[in-house]
C-alpha cells in the first residue's frame, strides 16, 4: 500500500459556503442542545462495537399519525434510518433528525452532509444513538485520511474532514454551549464580542510530544477485515484500544500524530518483541499474567542545542530487567533516545503509572521548553501534549490576565499540574500560590520553579474537591485566579469558595467545554436552588484547536468581577 501524502500545516482559508455551515451560530434546536448537554455533561461509558439483531435496511417513512404528532415518534433499537447528518456535537458524534419527526440521533464517525443508513443501539430519554451501517453518499469537505488506522482507531475520528471543517464545527460547539448551558443569550448584542473564533492549529500532524501504547494477548481487527485475515488475530498487539473495549487493541505500526523520530522506536519495538527467543508476553486483562502492559514514547527537546530528546517508557507487571534487555539494546541505538525507563505497576488496573521506577538506560527525564522557560519531564509528568499549541495557549492566558507590569499582583493557581501556567507568569507578579492533588506534580513544579530560578512560586498539594472554609488562610487574597480543572469541571464547593473570595478575575482554562459552560453559569447567575448569586460578568471565550483530527476542544475564559 502506498504511504498517502501527509497535509501540510498552515493558516485556515476561506471556504465557499455550505447549506448546512449557515447554521454555525445559535440555529441548532432547542431539542438538540438539550440532549446534546446532558450527553456532555455525564460520564457514561463508549458503546461497545457488538452486533445489533439483523435488521431489513429500510427508509424511514413517517406515518400518518406521526406527522400530526411528531413529538410521538420514538425509534426501536435495531430499527434502521435513513439520515442526513446536520453537525458534530461534542466528543465528535453527529447529529441527526429523523425526517419530518425533529427526532434527534447521535452516530460516531458520522460527518456533517453526509447521507447515510444507521441502525439504533441505544435509545435515550429524549434521542438515540445509532452506527452507521452504510454511507450513501459522503460529507461534502470529505478528504483522504492518510492515516491507515483512522476507520478504526478511536483516537483521530475525523482525518476524513477537512480540516477547516473540522475547527468551524468545534467553534459551532463551544458557542451553542456557551450559550445554552452557560446561560449567555445569543440575543444579547455583547455576545458577539464575548465569543471569540477558535484558533486553529498550524501544524495537524506530528504535533504530540507523549504517546501510550498498550500491548495486548490478541490483535483486534475491524469486522470487515477479520475474515481477510485469518487466524492472526491471535497474534499478540503493540498500539491502541479499540474504541469501547478495554481488553482489545488494535496493532499499530506509526502514529501520525507523534514525531518520525518516535515512530521509528515503534517499529523497531514491534519488529522484536515478540521473538519468542526473548520471552517477553502481553499482559492479560482477565488472568492477570504477563509481563508488558504499557509502551509510553515521550519527546523533548535540550535547551543547549536544541535537538530532540526521546524518553521510552515500559510499564510492567514486574522488576525483570533482564527480559527488557534486549528491546533495551535495540533501541539505544537510535541517537534520539536519551532515556529508557521502566514503571512497575503490580495492580490489577490498566494505569501507566507505576508504583516503583527505574532508570534502565540514560537520564530518568528529558526537558522542554515553553514560553521562555525550561520544564524537565519525567515518565509520569503532566505536560501539554502539543508543545506548539502550549505556547498559543498560555499567550492567550497572559493576555486575560492584564498585568500591570509592576509585579504587585498575587496568582491563585488552582489545579495546577506541574506549574507550567504559574511558572510562565511568576516572574511578573508578586507571587504565584499553586494547589494540585497529584503529589508527583507537585514536586515536578517545585523542581521546575528551582530551574528556572523562580522563588516567589509557592506549590501545595490538595484536593480541591475537599477544600473547607480554611482553604483561604494558606494564601493571601489573590488579585487573578486561573482555574484548570479536568474534564468534570469545578466542584461546588470551589465554585462557592470562589464567589465568596471575589477575586478582581478569573481565567478558566477548560478542555470540556460543557462542564465549563456550566461552572461559567454559576459564577455569572449563581444557582438559585441553593440561594448562591453569581457575582461575574463573562468577558470573552477564547476557543484553542489544541489536537487537530479529534473531538477535543479547549477553551480560555475571562471572567470579571461585577
Amino acid at each position: 500500500m502506498a504511504a498517502a501524502a501527509i497535509p501540510t500545516g498552515g493558516g485556515l482559508r476561506r471556504l465557499h459556503t455550505r447549506p448546512w455551515l449557515q447554521s454555525l451560530c445559535f440555529t441548532t434546536p432547542v431539542c438538540s442542545l438539550s440532549m446534546l448537554a446532558s450527553s456532555c455533561l455525564s460520564q457514561s461509558s463508549s458503546i461497545p462495537h457488538s452486533e445489533e439483531p439483523t435488521t431489513t435496511v429500510t427508509k424511514h417513512k413517517t406515518s400518518e399519525n406521526n406527522s400530526e404528532n411528531p413529538t410521538s415518534y420514538f425509534p426501536k433499537r435495531g430499527q434502521t434510518l435513513e439520515l442526513v447528518c446536520e453537525t458534530l456535537a461534542f466528543k465528535g458524534k453527529g447529529i441527526c433528525k429523523v425526517a419530518n419527526s425533529g427526532f434527534i440521533v447521535m452516530c460516531d464517525r458520522a460527518l456533517p452532509g453526509e447521507k447515510f443508513v444507521g441502525r439504533v443501539t441505544r435509545r435515550k430519554d429524549n434521542y438515540a444513538e445509532v452506527k452507521k451501517v452504510k454511507t450513501i453518499s459522503p460529507h461534502w469537505d470529505c478528504v483522504v485520511a492518510p492515516c491507515e488506522y483512522a476507520s478504526y482507531c478511536g483516537g483521530c475520528k475525523t482525518q476524513n474532514l477537512l480540516y477547516e471543517a473540522q475547527v468551524r464545527a468545534k467553534e459551532q460547539q463551544v458557542h451553542e454551549l456557551i450559550a445554552h448551558v452557560g446561560k449567555i443569550s445569543d440575543k444579547d448584542p455583547e455576545i458577539r464580542g464575548v465569543m471569540k473564533p477558535i484558533v486553529p492549529c498550524d501544524i495537524q500532524f506530528h504535533y504530540r510530544n507523549k504517546m501510550e501504547f498498550s500491548f495486548g494477548t490478541r490483535k483486534w481487527l475491524p469486522p470487515e477485515l477479520l475474515l481477510q485475515e485469518g487466524d492472526e488475530n491471535n497474534e499478540y498487539a503493540l498500539g491502541l484500544h479499540a474504541p469501547g473495549f478495554f481488553d482489545k487493541v488494535l496493532n499499530i505500526d506509526k502514529c501520525l500524530l507523534q514525531s518520525d523520530p518516535a515512530n521509528r522506536v515503534l517499529a523497531a519495538i514491534q519488529d522484536c518483541w515478540r521473538d519468542p527467543q526473548f520471552g517477553l508476553s502481553p499482559y492479560n486483562v482477565y488472568s492477570h499474567g504477563g509481563f508488558l502492559k504499557h509502551l509510553m514514547l515521550r519527546a523533548g527537546r535540550n535547551i543547549e542545542t536544541g535537538q530532540l530528546e526521546l524518553m521510552v517508557n515500559f510499564v510492567t507487571s514486574s522488576y525483570k530487567p533482564e527480559l527488557l534487555k534486549p528491546l533495551v539494546e535495540k533501541i539505544t541505538s537510535f541517537p534520539d533516545v536519551v532515556s529508557i525507563m521502566n514503571n512497575v505497576n503490580t495492580s490489577v488496573g490498566n494505569t501507566s503509572v507505576g508504583e516503583e521506577e527505574y532508570t534502565l538506560y540514560g537520564k530518568s527525564t528529558i526537558t522542554e521548553s515553553l514560553r521562555g522557560l525550561a520544564f524537565q519531564i519525567s515518565a509520569n509528568s503532566f505536560f501539554q501534549t502539543n508543545t506548539h499549541q502550549a505556547e498559543i495557549l498560555y499567550k492567550l492566558i497572559e493576555d486575560c490576565a492584564c498585568l500591570k507590569g509592576d509585579g504587585s499582583e498575587i496568582v491563585l493557581d488552582l489545579f495546577c499540574g506541574t506549574g507550567t501556567i504559574g511558572l510562565t507568569l511568576a516572574k511578573r507578579v508578586r507571587h504565584v500560590y499553586g494547589f494540585e492533588i497529584v503529589d508527583q506534580a507537585i514536586s515536578d513544579a517545585r523542581r521546575n520553579a528551582n530551574l528556572n530560578g523562580i522563588c516567589n512560586a509557592t506549590f501545595v498539594q490538595g484536593d480541591l474537591n475537599k477544600i473547607d472554609e480554611n482553604f483561604g488562610n494558606y494564601f493571601p487574597k489573590p488579585d487573578i485566579v486561573i482555574t484548570d480543572p479536568n474534564r468534570p469541571g469545578m466542584h461546588m464547593k470551589l465554585i462557592k469558595f470562589l464567589l465568596k473570595l471575589k477575586a478582581a478575575r478569573i481565567i478558566y482554562v477548560s478542555c470540556n467545554p460543557a462542564t465549563c459552560a456550566r461552572d461559567l453559569d454559576y459564577l455569572c447567575h449563581g444557582v438559585p436552588e441553593q440561594n448562591i448569586s453569581g457575582c461575574y460578568k463573562l468577558r470573552s471565550v477564547q476557543p484553542v484547536d489544541m489536537f487537530p483530527h479529534t473531538p477535543h476542544i479547549e477553551c480560555v475564559c475571562l471572567l470579571e468581577l461585577c
